[in-house]
């Protein structure tokens, strides 16, 4: 499966910026779509976030998934990867 990551930035209530991908299957063209699924992963984490726009989140490049990934996007219809400050906000 052809996958789309999507780079996504923001900025935690201690000030912090979390940096974490949305992926989504390569023919998802619809953004909203994309963004909703990145305030999903958010409300997960109790970051408080009403929206999510082009300047925190932009589409990056296409990739080959892994057999987890695809797994995730099956069941939720994304996968996230967290690269940066996305773990206890203790």
């Amino acid at each position: 499966m052809k996958i789309s990551v999507w780079d996504t930035y923001v900025k935690r209530e201690d000030g912090k910026m979390m940096h974490f991908d949305i992926l989504v299957p390569s023919d998802l063209k619809d953004v909203q779509s994309i963004f909703n699924f990145g305030l999903d992963y958010l409300k997960s984490k109790s970051v408080p976030s009403n929206e999510l726009s082009a300047n925190e989140c932009r589409f990056c490049h296409i990739e080959q998934a892994n057999p987890e990934i695809i797994a995730s996007i099956n069941e939720k219809g994304y996968a996230i990867i967290e690269i940066e400050n996305c773990g206890s906000f203790n």
